[in-house]
């Protein structure tokens, strides 16, 4: 007598067949346990309740059939295999078998009746199936399929499911719209004669509905009880200064705009409770979380703590170094910088400083998590970006504060995420969002244009440039591919300094060294350089007011909000700005999509929901990292309606007891758990 749960602790190897190669191909699909092979659901069903007649059959739809064996033939040739003409009352199929090589002793006798299902399709003026499956057993009922791996078998499959479904014999208890685990699994596996295939098909049906909340729920449940368990550490009060914020606003030479001040209360609020901060800051691009990081991050270093920012690239890490050394100066503190590159003893005498808390703010890449920096007084992470890392990179991060107290965290944003991935993958941290722009940002036209306009396009690049104005020209590769077909930034920068040799011309990519990247950006940002030509490495992070033009290359190649990103580069200053998306010759419906959807709005949240729907949550978020998403039966997109359901379930079972909330939580999310730290 089992439940799921305790089908769980039992490894598949326990069921009757399951030896070492089998089992290796189970793993493969994530099959470890019983409980691992009765969630892994059917992809689709094969509708097998009805037989029907020949003459009614169509050309590339899947049917059952029922006839007598009239004749059969062998087929000759270097795949020899048999053909089997197939009679009802009222026509006639052609049924062909190849690589039939153990001889006919397998094939149906004539006279003999046969129930085949299969594809069906043309052969000259006659219909035929390749391959059909012969069914043995006459039962009409729906044929769950599964996905499989090289070397497994649906039959396999289905036996197995079904011999750990005979051991599912002890209800959960727990109903959704009255379906339990223990009902909705039979069904889903075993569906009776009068299920809706509509429904199943969507994954609409209540079976899977009870399946689908319940592992959004346990999902969610590991975010509210990290939260819950961070809360409960301590971590350090911050009393802010007023005078501070004042003189260090006065050295930026702006205003906050009403959201910004607004996210910066609420931080400082959240920093004042003595439970750890940990918030997730949205703003689309150019709306100002540099300026909330930095006056979070003085008041944090004039309480004495120790503040680390992290930011997932070199270039962009030393544009938030540049900013920070810039303002901060006005209070008194002084950043330091750490990436790959800095080493040898100027490396070594800033990891003391760190060790020993001499050094207050620390700006720096993957550097930071290292096992070889170590803090004094860590008090608050900011990671910005964040989902470009590794989850496991920012848990390093994070558990390098000081013993006892759990750090501050802080994470950032310039892609607008979906409130039902926020939900999913950021459940455990409150969100602010910055959502208006500041004063006197004007809107940016974007045009769309095909590559045969790339020399008119060139002499509106000189024309811009002669006026005083810079532009940027985006490719997608670094070096020319046969497979991809997209032009080169190399090839480009080549092709652009022979067409415009009056224009001053540097190159940016991600091959380049730190230094170098560093010395063109600046050069870039003096305006010494008319033009940049670069890879996506300029995407977020770069503020130069005076580039009025952004052009990119092969846009379709691209998501909405890498795009949104790249575009969000122009428009920072006071004068009319474009973006012109070339686009290749092969554009496909979902590229032709995506490139109007860019031409019709600016809100990054609105192109944000967009490329969730045209992309799926993984390629989005950029986060196939073990234990961001991770869900088998869910899907965040087609489920996002059950989000909030889930939401109060997991709510609902954080007053279970212990044992009854492990029990649900091990079962969906096991090891994954641990990553929801992050």
């Amino acid at each position: 007598m089992s439940d799921l749960f305790e089908l769980s602790q039992k490894a598949v190897g326990e069921l009757r067949g399951v030896g070492p190669t089998l089992g290796a191909r189970l793993a493969t699909l994530g099959i470890i346990s019983m409980a691992d092979l009765l969630l892994h659901l059917p992809r689709a069903y094969e509708d097998r309740r009805q037989l029907r007649r020949i003459v009614s059959l169509r050309v590339g739809e899947q049917a059952q059939i029922e006839g007598v064996v009239v004749s059969q033939r062998d087929l000759p040739g270097r795949r020899p295999g048999l053909e089997v003409l197939l009679r009802d009352d009222e026509g006639e199929i052609l049924l062909r078998f190849f690589n039939m090589r153990a001889g006919r002793r397998h094939a149906p006798e004539l006279g003999a009746r046969l129930r085949v299902y299969g594809e069906v399709r043309a052969q000259g003026p006659r219909l035929s199936m390749l391959h059909p499956q012969i069914e043995h057993d006459n039962t009409l009922a729906l044929i769950p399929t599964y996905p499989l791996v090289e070397g497994l078998r649906q039959g396999q499959l289905r036996a197995l499911i079904a011999a750990a479904l005979r051991q599912l014999d002890v209800d959960d208890g727990l109903r959704i719209d009255g379906w339990s685990l223990h009902r909705s699994l039979h069904y889903l596996h075993q569906p009776p004669h009068d299920a809706d295939l509509a429904l199943l098909t969507r994954a609409r049906h209540p079976a899977q509905y009870r399946l689908i909340v319940e592992e959004l729920a346990a999902q969610q449940l590991a975010l509210l009880r990290h939260k819950q368990a961070a809360q409960q550490r301590p971590a350090w009060i911050l009393r802010q200064d007023e005078a501070l914020r004042q003189q260090l606003l006065a050295a930026m030479g702006f205003t906050l705009t009403p959201a910004q001040a607004r996210v910066v209360d609420e931080i400082l609020h959240d920093l004042g409770r003595g439970q750890a901060l940990q918030r997730l800051v949205q703003g689309d691009v150019g709306s100002g979380k540099t300026a909330v990081a930095a006056l979070v991050a003085a008041q944090a270093l004039h309480a004495g703590w120790q503040v680390a920012l992290m930011a997932p690239t070199d270039l962009l890490a030393e544009q938030l170094y540049s900013k920070m050394q810039l303002w901060l100066a006005a209070v008194g503190q002084s950043p330091a910088f750490l990436s790959g590159r800095i080493t040898g003893k100027a490396r070594r005498q800033l990891l003391l400083r760190l060790a020993q808390g001499e050094q207050g703010l620390v700006v720096g890449t993957h550097a930071l998590f290292q096992a070889e920096v170590s803090f004094q007084r860590l008090g608050l992470v900011i990671i910005d970006e964040q989902h470009r890392f590794g989850v496991s990179q920012r848990l390093a991060l994070r558990d390098k504060a000081a013993a006892g107290h759990e750090a501050h965290l802080l994470v950032m944003t310039a892609t607008p995420i979906p409130r039902t991935l926020a939900m999913s993958c950021y459940g455990d941290l409150d969100c602010s969002v910055i959502d208006e722009l500041p004063p006197g940002r004007l809107p940016i036209t974007t045009v769309v244009l095909p590559q045969n306009r790339r020399a008119e396009l060139m002499l509106r690049l000189r024309d811009t440039c002669r006026q005083g104005r810079q532009a940027y020209w985006v490719c997608t590769l670094i070096e020319t591919s046969d497979s991809l077909q997209a032009q080169a930034a190399e090839d480009c920068h080549a092709e652009l300094c022979e067409a415009l040799p009056e224009l001053r011309i540097g190159l940016v990519h991600g091959r380049l060294s730190g230094e170098h990247k560093a010395a063109v950006m600046q050069a870039f940002a003096r305006a010494e350089l008319d033009l940049l030509v670069a890879t996506t490495v300029i995407e977020v992070g770069v503020d130069v007011p005076t580039a009025s033009l952004m052009i990119i290359e092969n846009p379709e190649r691209l998501g909405l909000a890498q795009l949104h990103q790249l575009r969000g580069r122009v428009g920072r200053g006071q004068q009319d700005s474009y973006c012109v998306l070339l686009y290749g010759a092969e554009l496909g419906a979902a590229g032709r999509q995506r490139l109007a959807l860019m031409r019709q709005s600016q809100d990054g949240f609105f192109l944000a929901e967009q490329d969730l729907l045209l992309r799926g949550p993984g390629e989005f978020l950029g986060t196939r990292q073990a234990g961001v998403i991770g869900l088998r039966i869910a899907d965040l997109q087609r489920d996002a309606d059950l989000m909030s359901t889930a939401n109060a379930l997991a709510r609902h079972w954080l007053e279970l007891p212990e044992p009854e909330l492990m029990r649900r939580h091990q079962l969906w999310q096991g090891e994954r758990s641990r990553f929801a730290r992050a």
